[in-house]
C-alpha cells in the first residue's frame, strides 16, 4: 500500500458529513466573498491564536505581503529573514519593494539563529521575519528583544506552525503580526488557497482589511492602493469545521513524530528532528537529516519511491542561491548552516491518520537501504 507524504482524502472521509453540510449551507446562503462565514471564522481563529484580530486573505503569501505593508515596510527598506524557507517569505518582502537580508540558521532547529540577526541590522532595517519551520517555533524571545531595541516590527511566518506554542503561547500571538497559510497540505488546510493575518494591533488589522479589499473600508471609496485578496466563504466554512479538530490532529502528528524518532534514532547516520524543551511543535513536516557523507540522498529517495513511500526535500536550494535573487549579491558559502541543511534534509510522510504500521514500514525501508 503506497504511503503518501500526506493523505487529504483520509482526512476528508473522517469528517465528510460535516464538510458537506458546511458547503451546502454556504451555497444555499449565496454569500461567497467575505460575509458572515468569513467573519465568524476570523473571530474563531483570533480566539484560537490568542489575538484580538484575524483577517482572512487569499493565500499565505498574501498574508505575508499584506502584513509587511501594514507594518510599514516600503520600497528601500530591509527585512531580515532566513534563507532556509519557502520562497514566499522573501518573495513577499520584495513585493513590497523592500530587500530581504538573510541571516543563517541554527543547525538543530533549522530556524533563523537570533545571534546572526543583530549584525545584519542597518539604518534601513524595518522588520524581522522569522519562520517557524517544519512546525517548530523560532526562538522568539531574543528576536522580540531586538525588535524593541532597534524599534523594528516583528512578523511571524506561521505557515507551517499553526497550533504550535513557544513558552506556553501560540505562534502568531508573539509579535506584531502572525501570518497563516491554509494551503491544503497544512495542518489546517482548505480545499484551495487561503491565508490569514492575526494580530493584537488594531491598526495593523484595519490596514490589512483595507489592503485585501482594494484599499477600501467603505464600498467604492479607496483611500489607499490595495489588492484583491479575500478569503472565500466556502473555504472559511470548510476551515471552521476543521478547526475543531486541529489540536487533536496536531497531537496525533506529534505522536507519530515520537514513533518515528524511536525507530529512526536507532539507525546510525539518521538524525531525527530536535525539538526545544520550551516548544510544542505542530509537526507539520517530519524532517530527518542524513549525517553520513557517503549516503546518497537521491538514491535513498529512489529506494523509498520503489516501496511506494513518498518523500520531499524542504528545501533543496537556499534562497540566497536562487537565480531570482542573484541581484542581491550573495554567493555559495555565505550561510554555511543553511547550505549544509539543503544537502542533508529529507521529509518523510506525516499526517494525523498515519498508522503505526506505516511508520514502521517507512523506518524499515530506510534501515534496509542503509544496511
Amino acid at each position: 500500500m503506497p504511503i503518501p507524504m500526506t493523505d487529504l482524502k483520509a482526512q476528508y472521509n473522517s469528517i465528510k458529513e460535516e464538510i458537506d453540510t458546511a458547503i451546502y449551507r454556504i451555497v444555499e446562503q449565496g454569500r461567497f466573498i467575505l460575509g458572515p462565514e468569513v467573519q465568524t471564522f476570523e473571530e474563531e481563529m483570533a480566539s484560537y491564536c490568542g489575538t484580538t484580530s484575524a483577517v482572512g486573505v487569499a493565500s499565505g503569501t498574501d498574508a505575508l505581503h499584506l502584513a509587511l505593508l501594514a507594518c510599514g515596510v516600503n520600497a528601500g527598506d530591509e527585512v531580515i529573514t532566513t534563507p532556509f524557507t519557502f520562497i514566499a517569505t522573501a518573495e513577499a518582502i520584495m513585493q513590497c519593494g523592500a530587500m530581504p537580508v538573510f541571516a543563517d540558521i541554527e543547525p538543530r532547529t533549522y530556524n533563523i539563529d537570533p545571534a546572526q540577526i543583530e549584525p545584519k541590522i542597518t539604518q534601513r532595517t524595518r522588520a524581522i521575519l522569522p519562520v517557524h519551520l517544519y512546525g517548530q517555533p523560532a526562538d522568539m524571545e531574543p528576536i522580540l528583544q531586538l525588535g524593541k531595541r532597534y524599534n523594528l516590527k516583528i512578523i511571524e511566518d506561521c505557515a507551517q506552525a499553526l497550533g504550535a506554542k513557544y513558552k506556553g503561547n501560540r505562534v502568531g500571538s508573539l509579535a506584531d503580526a502572525g501570518c497563516l497559510s491554509f494551503f491544503p497540505a497544512k495542518n489546517l488546510g482548505a480545499y484551495g488557497d487561503g491565508g490569514m493575518v492575526v494580530t493584537n494591533d488594531q491598526q495593523i488589522a484595519e490596514r490589512v482589511r483595507m489592503l485585501r479589499q482594494h484599499g477600501s473600508n467603505v464600498t467604492y471609496y479607496h483611500p489607499m492602493l490595495g489588492f484583491n485578496s479575500r478569503l472565500d466563504a466556502l473555504q472559511a466554512g470548510i476551515l471552521r469545521v476543521k478547526l475543531k479538530y486541529l489540536d487533536n490532529w496536531n497531537r496525533l502528528r506529534r505522536d507519530n513524530a515520537s514513533r518515528y524518532a524511536q525507530l529512526l534514532s536507532q539507525i546510525d547516520g539518521i538524525e531525527p528532528p530536535y525539538i526545544e524543551d520550551h516548544n510544542i511543535s505542530s509537526a507539520n513536516y517530519y524532517t530527518i537529516r542524513l549525517k553520513k557523507p557517503d549516503v546518497s540522498r537521491s538514491e535513498l529517495i529512489g529506494h523509498l519511491k520503489s516501496k511506494g513511500i513518498g518523500t520531499q526535500i524542504y528545501y533543496p536550494l537556499s534562497l540566497h542561491l536562487q537565480e531570482v535573487y542573484k541581484s542581491l549579491g550573495y554567493k555559495q558559502g555565505d550561510f554555511p548552516q543553511s547550505e549544509q541543511a539543503q544537502e542533508q534534509v529529507l521529509s518523510l510522510p506525516m499526517f494525523p491518520e498515519l498508522s503505526q504500521e506505516q511508520i514502521e514500514e517507512v523506518a524499515g525501508a530506510i534501515r534496509e537501504f542503509l544496511f
